[in-house]
């Protein structure tokens, strides 16, 4: 059989999907639920390749890969071509390029450092020299970037949704970890990206997961309760139990009942949202005996998850209207609205529009679903594409703004911050950014047509089923001169992801939170523990790996 693989190099996680090449036809599907470079986030994915090594980092991601690539279970010898996307440190880190061009600001500090920017337009690179588990021959096809700082994933989060074809002035968001943002108006293209947080996708969530079987992904109210939305084993929304979310007393039993695992980010936005509006959330507390929102078997919302979920929010609202007031224009001036990604699927955008997720002034809404895997399937199909995707990206007339220097976006993000973790009134909030001459948020807009292309974010995952890889098992190791073998960095922890078999001292680098976290250094009483000494190791932790196969 003739075999294409397109693959995502998501932030939060890796889908891939098998593809028949003689008929088109998706054969399989598999999905991981954690990225195995540690951190939450891109920014710190950046910061373990520059800070411990690229090489590790490209040894972990391909370690992972060749997993997942196994979970589609087809002969990968007989692969003849792949193509993947991603943004343009993932796909750096793939490549195992350079990557310090996207670390540093400035051509000063870039000549200083001798750093010579790799070239991320289009390319086809052969399996081999990229050390993939497929036929070594095969063709990798990989899409280009727009800018160095716009990747391939903000091309396929615009090409896929119809968002350049738009002649309305229109915004467009992958609603991911690192949220990519565009406002096209007149033709013209500003596009940021805000690194939001895990939150979004589950992640950083006491019960959270991604969006996979068994995760809850809204709730719909009927009467005084709420019924929580399930993600079947095709990751098809179903109905679960009805609630009474302030004791978590079960009202009536739904299809879904007992088969709840945890909460992806679209049903913290809906808990959220429905809090708000009922008064169970008074910003930054929950107003319940227990402080707890309390969904189907046991999952729960604390006032933890809304503060990291607001975190999210916030940086999607900060987007916006940063971008808005680059381009001279308002929020009321904009007509439609792209909603990509699995955030961008499951949720109800009528719940988005109540927490600042989308203006609220939106009033056209397209829900289009996993774009940057979509054309990584759509390359496979048809390589002759490529040639495509790099004139779109040679003509785009895009402007980059960068958030972290941007002080509409810093001072906006700051009002978020005080809304959601203090409670500031949405009126002093609009106050603020009047003092500032920047325009107020103005109220949600009345009407909303909602067009949900899609039932899931991965449309079709073939005849042979979905697979979810639970647990990677790939490992970091050291061993540090001086150990006295305390235990003490296991015992810290938050994740529990260091383990021993003394001298050696394993990390599991999809569980480890990275340089935001490095609790392990400093607990270390012997202060030998050297979290940036930590090294590729081939061994893979079989009993730490869990699969689990949906069949359609």
């Amino acid at each position: 059989m003739r075999l294409g693989i397109g693959f995502d190099l998501g932030t939060s996680g890796f889908r891939a999907q098998s593809i028949d090449l003689n008929t088109g036809k998706i054969l399989s599907t598999a999905i991981t639920l954690r990225h195995p470079v540690p951190g939450a986030n891109v920014m710190d994915h950046l910061h373990f390749a520059v800070e411990v090594s690229e090489d590790v980092a490209n040894a972990l991601m391909l370690d992972t890969i060749a997993t997942l690539f196994e979970q589609l279970d087809v002969n990968l010898e007989e692969v003849e071509r792949a193509a993947v996307c991603g943004n343009p440190i993932q796909l750096s880190i793939f490549q195992n390029i350079e990557i310090r061009d996207l670390a540093w600001a400035g051509k000063k500090k870039l000549e200083l450092e001798g750093v010579v920017p790799p070239s991320r337009n289009a390319t086809i690179l052969k399996a081999s020299d990229l050390k993939l588990n497929i036929n070594p021959d095969a063709d990798v096809i990989i899409p280009p970037a727009i800018r160095h700082e716009i990747g391939a994933d903000a091309l396929a989060m615009m090409f896929k949704s119809g968002f350049l074809e738009t002649k309305e002035i229109a915004l467009v968001t992958d609603f991911g970890t690192n949220a990519e943002i565009a406002l096209k108006v007149d033709g013209d293209i500003y596009s940021g990206s805000a690194a939001a947080g895990p939150a979004i996708e589950g992640q950083h969530i006491e019960d959270g997961m991604l969006a996979a079987p068994g995760a809850i992904s809204d709730l719909q109210q009927e009467g005084a309760y709420y019924r929580c939305i399930v993600l079947d084993e095709n990751i098809l929304a179903q109905k679960g139990d009805l609630i009474n979310t302030s004791v978590g007393k079960v009202i009536e039993e739904g299809p879904m009942h007992g088969k709840a695992k945890g909460v992806t980010g679209t049903g913290v936005i809906a808990a959220i949202a429905y809090g708000l509006d009922s008064g169970l959330i008074k910003l930054p507390k929950i107003d319940t005996s227990d402080k707890i929102l309390h969904l189907q078997d046991g999952v729960r919302i604390t006032e933890k998850d809304v503060l990291e979920a607001g975190k999210a929010l916030g940086a999607f609202r900060a987007g916006h209207i940063t971008l808005v007031e680059e381009a001279g224009i308002t929020l009321n001036d904009v007509n439609e609205m792209y909603m990509c990604g699995a955030a961008g699927t499951y949720v109800d955008a009528v719940k988005s529009k109540m927490v600042g997720q989308i203006p609220a002034t939106s009033e056209r809404i397209y829900q289009v679903g996993n774009t940057s895997l979509a054309m990584a399937v759509d390359l496979v199909r048809d390589p002759s594409l490529l040639d495509r995707l790099q004139k779109i990206a040679d003509e785009m007339r895009a402007k980059h703004v960068m958030f972290a220097t941007a002080p509409v976006f810093e001072f906006a993000y700051l009002q978020e911050l005080a809304y959601w973790d203090e409670g500031m009134p949405f009126q002093m909030y609009n106050q603020m950014l009047k003092f500032k001459k920047i325009q107020e948020i103005p109220p949600p807009s009345k009407t909303t047509k909602i067009e949900k292309k899609l039932k899931r974010d991965i449309p079709d995952v073939g005849e042979m089923g979905l697979k979810v890889l639970k647990e990677i098992g790939v490992t970091l190791v050291a061993e540090f001169e001086g150990c006295t073998e305390c235990e003490k960095c296991a015992e810290e922890c938050p994740e529990d992801a260091i383990f021993y078999d003394f001298p050696k001292i394993f990390v599991l680098s999809d569980l480890c939170d990275g340089s935001a976290c490095v609790r392990c250094e400093k607990v270390c009483p012997e202060h030998v523990f050297n979290f940036h000494m930590l090294e590729h190791s081939a061994e893979k932790i079989a009993k730490k790996m869990e699969v689990t196969q949906a069949k359609t």
